[in-house]
């Protein structure tokens, strides 16, 4: 490594300002380390042999007329190569679409039309979710898990396809957080989002060339995007990946195999270990039991190391993030000595406002402002202390892509942004969230959840007139009222008529569940007798149906 990227290495919160730059700084730097792996060890990068493999794909776009502004998706699982994908596209001023790999075949469809995407690389399993008519409309495909054309037209073969070195405020990604029923919601992050990001992540927890990431979480998650991608790069370090999807019994071959130092996860998954090992094991044990009501101290630090044990024994930092942790798991967590943190953010804010450090965590708390980014409440209610968080920073988007009423509406004339979410602020400058300002639902892996996006699914139905979506215990509930010459209320006393209604609701389920995602999918639907409660506006008075108590 030469004086120059020495210094850059030295000075490098303050002159990696693009994702060029990180790119440029890293291949170089550590040239000779392990970039990326399957957890096997198969497959994966040194950091140069990713600097070429990207340089020279970038290449094979320009060939094809593909130049900077023009729009790269990625539809994948986690693999390294969603890596190469990511980097043969931003570093040259080209703007990169991830996909998550639960979205429908819609909202795929949705995501490419209305980002304008020329280049797709998908990987084989999810190909049949991309229709013929986008097909037919993109430049090239890559098949991801080889790199070869799936599709070229050859038409576009120009070598005109200008690259250039991207500013700080340039546009490097769109990440939809919803794409159903075409109410495509395209958030718009440049690379001083991401770079902000990778400084904020880097005083939260410093990391260095030895750590070894785990990648659980969809790399087209900005959570896992940033934290798990970018940030490894930022220091030099190595991730793995795992071939199959994170089952109990894959994890815990991987954590045996790889032995990681870093972890990002949502709180399903510490919850499920807890609940389906952790809290039974001590349940069923009469010296565990008895050690917990007289020698707590005791059972704590053994549970805990065995738990550390099973996660590989070398893990120093669990980031959980995307939605609550369940109050019960953390503060056991907390006991056990178990290093986990919490981070909190939006899509929005690429994705981190603030978080709790290990160590420093409080139950409930989702921490104090990260690094260089302004919060405060705004509107606080005198009684009880709570407001709406906004936030302030580099860490805030450019804006929603192709919707500046909805921008207008999320970020202030002075450059606040509104999280919609309802907090409270204790003496210590920690943050507590209460709930939420909008109706929308953030799902159990911490997505967001637009209910009026199902809504509208749901109310293209046959006869189906109006509908509401709630959650209720954790589910997603759509309230229906449906045609009253599709249901007809009169005939309720007759068995026959509930039978009907029954088919008629599961039909409706299936329909639903079909055309969105999945983590837009309802669990149940009930059926409305009467008319929904509305404004004089006609808009339904959502709140009147929110209570998690209400039974059909």
């Amino acid at each position: 490594m030469n004086s120059y990227y020495r210094r850059l290495k030295r000075n490098r919160e303050t002159t990696i300002t693009t994702l060029a730059k990180l790119f440029d700084f890293s291949t170089v730097a550590f040239s000779k380390r392990k970039l990326s792996s399957y957890t096997d060890g198969t497959e994966g990068y040194t950091y140069d042999e990713f600097r070429h493999k990207c340089l020279d794909l970038s290449h094979r776009m320009s060939r094809f007329g593909i130049k900077a502004g023009d729009k790269v998706a990625i539809l994948s699982q986690n693999m390294p190569n969603w890596t190469v994908a990511l980097f043969s596209t931003v570093p040259f001023g080209r703007v990169s679409v991830p996909i998550l790999p639960d979205s429908s075949e819609s909202e795929v469809t949705n995501i490419l039309t209305h980002s304008n995407t020329k280049v797709l690389f998908v990987s084989q399993r999810y190909l049949p979710k991309v229709s013929p008519e986008c097909r037919e409309k993109l430049t090239l495909i890559f098949d991801i898990e080889t790199l070869e054309l799936i599709k070229k037209d050859e038409a576009a073969f120009t070598c005109e396809g200008w690259v250039k070195e991207p500013q700080p405020d340039d546009l490097a990604a769109i990440i939809y957080t919803s794409g159903t029923s075409g109410k495509a919601k395209g958030v718009m992050l440049s690379h001083r989002n991401f770079c902000q990001n990778i400084v904020e992540a880097y005083h939260a927890q410093k990391a260095g060339k030895k750590d070894r990431w785990l990648s659980i979480l969809p790399m087209s998650h900005t959570y896992e995007l940033t934290l798990a991608v970018l940030y490894p790069l930022y220091v030099g370090a190595c991730v793995f990946y795992l071939h199959k999807p994170p089952t109990p019994s894959v994890l815990m071959k991987a954590m045996k195999e790889v032995r990681p130092t870093i972890m990002c996860s949502v709180p399903l998954i510490i919850e499920k270990v807890y609940k389906s090992n952790v809290a039974p094991t001590i349940e069923h044990s009469r010296i565990l039991t008895w050690m917990k009501e007289n020698m707590p101290w005791l059972l704590y630090k053994l549970v805990g190391r065995r738990l550390k044990k099973s996660f590989g024994g070398k893990l120093k930092f669990f980031g959980v993030g995307g939605s609550k942790l369940d109050s019960t798991v953390e503060a056991f967590l907390k006991k056990a000595g178990f290093p986990y943190a919490i981070g909190y953010g939006l899509t929005e804010t690429a994705p981190l406002i603030t978080n709790a450090c290990v160590g420093k965590t409080a139950v409930g708390s989702i921490g104090v402002p990260a690094w260089g980014i302004e919060v405060k409440l705004q509107n606080v209610n005198p009684q009880t202390g709570e407001g709406e968080i906004v936030v302030r920073g580099d860490n805030v988007m450019l804006g929603y892509y192709k919707d500046p009423e909805r921008t207008l509406s999320v970020i202030t004339d002075d450059g606040w942004f509104r999280t919609h979410d309802l907090a409270s602020v204790d003496s210590k400058g920690r943050y507590f969230i209460k709930g939420r300002l909008g109706n929308m639902i953030v799902g159990p892996s911490g997505e967001n959840i637009y209910p009026e996006e199902i809504e509208e699914v749901i109310n293209g139905a046959e006869g189906v007139n109006e509908s509401l979506v709630v959650e209720r215990d954790g589910k997603l509930v759509a309230l229906v009222k449906f045609d009253e010459s599709f249901i007809n209320w009169d005939q309720a006393k007759e068995d026959k008529f509930f039978d009907d209604l029954n088919a008629k609701k599961q039909a409706l389920l299936d329909y639903v569940n079909k055309h969105v995602s999945k983590q837009s999918k309802i669990g149940d639907v009930e059926a409305m007798k009467d008319d929904f409660e509305k404004t004089a506006t006609h808009k339904i008075r959502r709140f009147k149906y929110n209570e998690t108590d209400k039974k059909e």
